[in-house]
Parts: C-alpha cells; structure tokens; sequence
C-alpha cells in the first residue's frame, strides 16, 4: 500500500542550481505532519527554474519506503 506526505519547498534560485547541477544529493524537508522527509534531489529537478523551486508537493513512496513519485500540488 502506498503512502504520501505533503510538503511545502521554497529554494531560491542560487541553491536550485546546486540541486541542478548534481552538486546537492539529497533534499530534506519537513512534512505537514511534522515529518522529516529525504529524497534524492534529481526528482526536483523538472520542477526548478529561473526562480528556484517554490510550491506545495506531494510525495508517494511505498511500505519499504522507496519513492513511488513526486508531484506538484
């Protein structure tokens, strides 16, 4: 059965571009259940652009905890 958690990310454009360019590995945010949360950073990569990164996100991962997907609410 899959799970998802729901965050909110703001990265400006200077720290995007770590993420980008592979230089950030991994993403950690906090989840509106209070939750910490880690995933590779290449799954926010479609989502980066001039302005960074900034949206409420949604992410599936299933029962080992392995991520399913990520998506923008």
């Amino acid at each position: 059965m899959a799970s998802e958690l729901r965050f909110y990310l703001e990265i400006s454009p200077e720290e995007a571009l770590r993420y980008y360019q592979g230089q950030a590995k991994v993403v950690v945010v906090t989840a509106t259940t209070g939750q910490k949360l880690q995933f590779p950073a290449e799954h926010i990569r479609p989502y980066i652009n001039q302005s960074g990164v900034s949206g409420f996100f949604s992410i599936q991962f299933d029962d080992d905890n392995k991520l399913i997907g990520l998506k923008r609410l």
